[in-house]
């Protein structure tokens, strides 16, 4: 490991950046971040011509930050991104590698989002904006002046951005910079309009060109499926019903991840462990050797601790969190498909991941195939079917071992066949569920994450749908109604509410009235006696990882 982390440290970035990247899980620098860093560092401007996918991302980031002077409270760095998905990954890249980096602030600026919280955050002196040119365009017709303290601009996709027509924004946007900015410019192509830029705007650029060489093996069968983040435990759980798998890796991106989900899967009956940075060698070698022998089935894994794993009966990568870069993907699934053998691996995309997923398939040359998420029927065909086989060896020579004691227990029991063979079956099925309405009722799923939700998670409030506006019921006698803007959108329930406001609030379940899910909020009635004492208790409570921010309705 020692060795790896070498390769990062000897490009000379700051230690705090070489800490940050050591714990995201990146292990040698790509040859694009190899190249770059160093010009990039020294100062100079340059043209990076790679595909998205190579890790560019990095190799820009990394040296800016190593360059951020903390003390000051102003602009310092912009990078523009043509599109907003864009902008997000390459900010939430940024924080990544900021987070050892102690008064560095990031601010993502793109259109679609409030202008409030982008002013803040500009106001208290965010040191790195990553935008699109037509919202960046907008703050400059506020503040002239905001651009006038960059040090250092990335223009990344230029390519990309022209296709969109944002020339005219890139040039109120090149003016609004200091000319002794350093420039750097990322591109998968460089056509002629892309080459006038780089005259007319950078100085002396260096050269740098990277070619994607990531493919995928053929034989691995792949497919994605579309969940909501907050539903990927249950997505699991449900995949693996119906998945016919020898052993099974599934990928995750955080250490608690690995012990989180291990824990929920070997709570469903599965022989599951966890691997990560944490575990230590020996446990380690006697987790793969486990996994080789059989007594394991599932590993599930960070990046780094699933490096150099090969076993031979691993059927499956289950990439529970989206990979950071297309290389990381093609990584992961080779853990399958070894040895001439055919594999399968399965990709969970949340609605803000689905560009990712087609720069995935864009690197590797190879589409990505979507299912959809099993239903309550197929979970119990599986079930059955599962049951039937581990059943069908132990038929033949059952009657004359057990014959006998079937019929004692049957007189000792005094109960019909059927009765004694259902209640045998249930315990050696430790009490799943083996009918169609009670596994519905213990997989309480959305089907999937649609691009009909995701454009309704866009919307402001004020453009809801009508029935989102209907009049509230009538309040509760005693009682003061409160809203959250957390609704259905959120993957939000009233079990989920109502066990959050009776944990944190102290409260019995009498003291909470009716409460109401919409779309994009939710009302909740709380006693009116001591309400802003309650109030003040919740501030800071989160349901599915959001605050929750109760406030008192008032209805005018």
């Amino acid at each position: 490991m020692t060795q790896e982390i070498g390769g990062f440290a000897a490009l000379g970035i700051h230690p705090s950046v070489l800490a940050a990247v050591t714990a995201v899980g990146y292990e040698e620098p790509s040859p694009i971040q190899a190249q770059a860093i160093p010009v990039i560092l020294g100062g100079h401007d340059m043209i990076g011509q790679a595909q998205t996918g190579t890790g560019k991302t990095a190799a820009f980031a990394l040296p800016i930050l190593s360059k951020i002077d903390p003390a000051r409270r102003e602009p310092q760095a912009v990078i523009l991104a043509p599109t907003r998905e864009l902008a997000l990954q390459v900010a939430t890249a940024f924080e990544t590698y900021a987070k050892q980096l102690p008064g560095v602030s990031v601010v993502a600026v793109y259109g679609g989002a409030p202008m409030g919280p982008q002013l803040k955050a500009l106001r208290m002196g965010a040191q790195v904006i990553v935008a699109t040119p037509g919202r960046l365009v907008d703050h400059l017709g506020r503040n002239d002046q905001l651009l006038s303290t960059i040090r250092m601009m990335v223009l990344d996709e230029a390519d990309e951005m022209l296709k969109l027509g944002f020339m005219d924004d890139l040039e109120v946007i090149f003016q609004a910079m200091p000319e002794s900015r350093q420039s750097v410019l990322f591109s998968a192509t460089l056509p002629h309009s892309i080459r006038a830029i780089a005259e007319k705007h950078l100085r002396e650029p260096q050269h740098i060109k990277i070619a994607a060489k990531t493919q995928t093996v053929a034989r691995i069968e792949q497919a994605h499926l579309m969940v909501h983040a907050d539903q990927k435990v249950a997505a699991v759980c449900r995949l693996l019903e119906v998945e016919d798998f020898d052993a099974l890796i599934a990928f995750v991106r955080t250490k608690q991840a690995t012990l989180d989900l291990a824990s929920a899967l070997e709570a469903k009956g599965y022989k599951a462990a966890a691997l990560n940075g944490d575990i230590a060698q020996n446990q380690r070698e006697r987790v793969i050797e486990s996994l080789k022998d059989g007594r394991l089935d599932i590993v599930v894994a960070t990046d780094v601790a699933a490096r150099g794993i090969d076993v031979p009966r691993i059927t499956h990568v289950l990439n529970v969190d989206m990979p950071y870069d297309p290389e990381s993907y093609v990584h992961r699934i080779g853990r399958t498909g070894r040895a001439g053998r055919e594999g399968r691996a399965l990709l969970l995309v949340t609605p803000r991941e689905r560009r990712m997923l087609q720069v995935i398939e864009r690197v590797t040359g190879q589409k990505v195939g979507e299912v959809k998420l099993p239903t309550p029927q197929q979970v119990l065909d599986a079930r059955i079917r599962k049951l039937t086989n581990g059943l069908a060896p132990l038929v033949s020579d059952a009657e004359g071992s057990h014959g006998e004691l079937f019929d004692r227990l049957l007189g000792d029991l005094q109960c019909s066949p059927r009765a004694l063979g259902a209640a045998l079956l249930r315990k050696v099925t430790n009490g799943q569920s083996l009918s169609l309405a009670e596994i519905e009722r213990e997989q309480p799923l959305v089907p999937n994450a649609g691009p009909q939700r995701e454009r309704r998670e866009r919307e402001p409030f004020d453009s809801a749908a009508p029935r989102e506006r209907r009049a509230p019921l009538p309040v509760s006698e005693g009682k003061a109604r409160c809203r959250t803007a957390l609704g259905t959108r959120d993957g939000i329930a009233a079990k989920n509410l109502l066990g959050a406001i009776l944990n944190e609030g102290g409260l019995q379940r009498e003291a909470i009235g009716r409460i109401q899910i919409r779309e994009t909020f939710s009302l909740v009635e709380l006693p009116e006696d001591g309400l802003d004492r309650l109030l003040g208790k919740l501030k800071d409570t989160r349901v599915a990882g959001k605050a929750l921010k109760l406030r008192r309705y008032r209805e005018d």
